[in-house]
């Protein structure tokens, strides 16, 4: 007998992902950003983000049907964001995802939004060992996860107390003058640049800090480091080395996040790490994560960039996940959840 047939609907942010999965195996995945649209206003807007998954959705739903080569009548369960994430956004594909389920008699499961990035790694190695340690990095996120099981066990371990890695890679771009999104941008300027150039500053490093926020993390202060140190510079007429700053700055951000990372894994006794969402595209952050878990003797799982990234694809395989574990599914009236925990994988 096959696996069921899952279709994913993603509408956290400023990605509409509409995808087709059958047990581990991804049949179709499209994505519409709205990420252009986003750009003239250095950052997201709920509003903007909102009406365009309104008109990207039908259109994704009908390229991901014949990406996969089913129709929706195929599906045997329908998987959807219901949080955390944009309230507005997440209303779209939700309700989007309700009258599907109701219209074509199917099971919903309503998922989180960062289990599924850590799911999206099945789609490219297989089920995740139990236990596993995940590090999400997206735009908004910053966390340290044990993972006993992906369906319905996820504990997390810390978490940012302030700006995420991702928003600190918007507002130091900002500060260069570079693009947005900025971490891409940030990282294209950093391969001309001295990682050790400067020393800014790792975020609750210390002894003291370890103490209470041992798996926590802080981008803030780096941030403002960043912007100290470049403001300094043009107060005293001095051109700012925008490579430098930027690969000093990213090499910061790496550190932070790998250490922490090995440290958990450790603690529990972990074997295998898996990291996940955008910030994960970043090529320091996966060079050093890999060089300090060959280090420590500790597995390393890292997702193909395109499944890093917010998409459809990572909901339909925890919904899969869900469904090949026999868990009930939500109902119909389930809520966009935008705070959300990620301790609770399903909504009910």
């Amino acid at each position: 007998m096959n696996d069921p047939l899952i279709l994913g609907v993603e509408s956290s942010c400023d990605e509409t992902g509409v995808a087709f999965v059958r047990g581990n195996t991804l049949l179709g995945d499209v994505v519409a950003s709205s990420v252009d649209q986003h750009a003239r206003f250095g950052g997201v807007v709920p509003e903007v983000a909102s009406r365009a998954h309104l008109e990207a959705l039908l259109p994704t739903i009908k390229r991901a049907c014949a990406e996969a080569g089913h129709s929706l009548r195929d599906v045997d369960a329908i998987a959807v964001t219901s949080g955390p994430g944009l309230a507005g956004a997440l209303m779209v594909g939700v309700a989007s995802a309700k009258a599907l389920a109701w219209a074509l008699d199917k099971p919903l499961y309503g998922v989180n939004h960062l289990a599924a990035h850590v799911c999206a790694d099945v789609l490219d190695h297989g089920p995740l060992p139990e236990p596993t340690a995940a590090l999400l990095v997206s735009g908004g996120h910053t966390n340290l996860l044990l993972v006993r099981d992906i369906a319905s066990d996820v504990v997390e371990l810390g978490g940012t107390i302030d700006d995420a890695a991702g928003e600190a890679f918007d507002k130091v771009a900002r500060v260069l003058e570079l693009p947005y999104p900025g971490g891409p941008h940030i990282e294209r300027a950093a391969e001309d640049g001295d990682p050790n150039a400067i020393r800014f500053p790792r975020g609750l490093t210390s002894r003291k800090d370890l103490e209470r926020h041992r798996f926590d993390y802080s981008f803030s202060g780096l941030k403002t480091a960043v912007v100290r140190w470049v403001q300094e510079r043009q107060a005293a007429g001095e051109p700012v080395p925008v490579a430098d700053v930027a690969a000093s700055f990213n090499e910061a951000v790496a550190d932070v996040l790998t250490r922490k990372a090995i440290d958990a894994c450790q603690e529990y006794g972990v074997g295998d790490l898996q990291i996940g969402g955008g910030v994960t595209a970043n090529r320091r952050l996966r060079a050093m994560a890999q060089e300090r878990c060959d280090a420590a003797g500790i597995s390393l799982r890292v997702p193909r960039v395109r499944l890093c990234t917010d998409n459809g694809a990572m909901v339909a395989a925890l919904g899969s996940q869900m469904v090949q574990r026999g868990l009930e599914p939500s109902s119909l009236d389930l809520p966009a959840d935008s705070s959300m925990p990620v301790s609770q994988t399903k909504a009910s």
